[in-house]
């Protein structure tokens, strides 16, 4: 837009649970999710879109750099996901936004011209990456002419300061029919219902983001760790 396993983030009290009767959001259960990095390879990610910016395994994790004059840059899931529950570690630099894309696919030729955008062009729902104080974890229509499809980023002067700067954060993310959920260390930003989305992009690629950065400075970095995915 324009402006990845998870192991637990937060720790709770094991007393306040047993006294209420509930298990916490974060528990440290495997069970049903797949690895989609092992920390070596990119077997399961392939470049896709329009831009240039590289990705590489760097210090077991998929480290993505930005590319001076490109336009925003994806590593996508070979696989397409419909309804997931999704849990990843991300390291961003604070003056680089970046996102994560789900249930994304290319722009055909009739899609392009439909709002003249590039043939290619990646779009679909985005949860936002970036440093705080921020809009991270909040759901954007990347490349849909919408904007935010969260309602809270449309106030200027909303934020919240749920990342770490310069630390790895955990996100997880929950996408089931039209409702879309994400959490940042453990604390909830997004509860989103949105049936005009979910029509044009019930299912797609996960799609992980180098923004461009036009004639900025740079080089800003972004990196995904921990990424594993349950189909629901």
């Amino acid at each position: 837009m324009q402006k990845f396993s998870l192991f637990p983030a937060v720790v709770l009290s094991l007393v306040s649970f047993i006294s209420v009767g509930i298990q916490p959001v974060w528990a440290d259960n495997d069970a049903g999710f797949v690895s989609l990095f092992d920390g070596k390879t990119l077997d399961s990610w392939m470049p896709i879109g329009l831009g240039k910016a590289k990705f590489q395994v760097k210090d077991s994790a998929i480290y993505g750099k930005t590319a001076k004059g490109s336009p925003n840059t994806f590593l996508a899931s070979k696989k397409q996901y419909a309804d997931f529950e999704l849990h990843f570690d991300v390291k961003v630099h604070d003056k680089l936004n970046s996102g994560i894309q789900i249930r994304s696919r290319p722009k055909t030729k009739e899609e392009a011209k439909a709002n003249g955008s590039d043939i290619g062009r990646i779009f679909g729902p985005q949860i936002e990456i970036e440093a705080s104080p921020g809009q991270a974890a909040y759901v954007y229509g990347e490349a849909t002419g919408r904007g935010w499809l969260s309602p809270k980023p449309k106030d200027k002067s909303h934020s919240h300061d749920f990342m770490k700067n310069g630390e790895w954060n955990s996100f997880k993310i929950i996408a089931k029919g039209p409702r879309i959920q994400t959490w940042i260390n453990g604390n909830m930003v997004e509860d989103l219902t949105d049936e005009e989305i979910y029509k044009t992009h019930p299912k797609g690629h996960l799609g992980l983001q180098v923004h461009g950065i036009g004639k900025k400075a740079g080089p800003f970095d972004v990196s995904w760790k921990n990424i594993k995915i349950k189909e629901l």
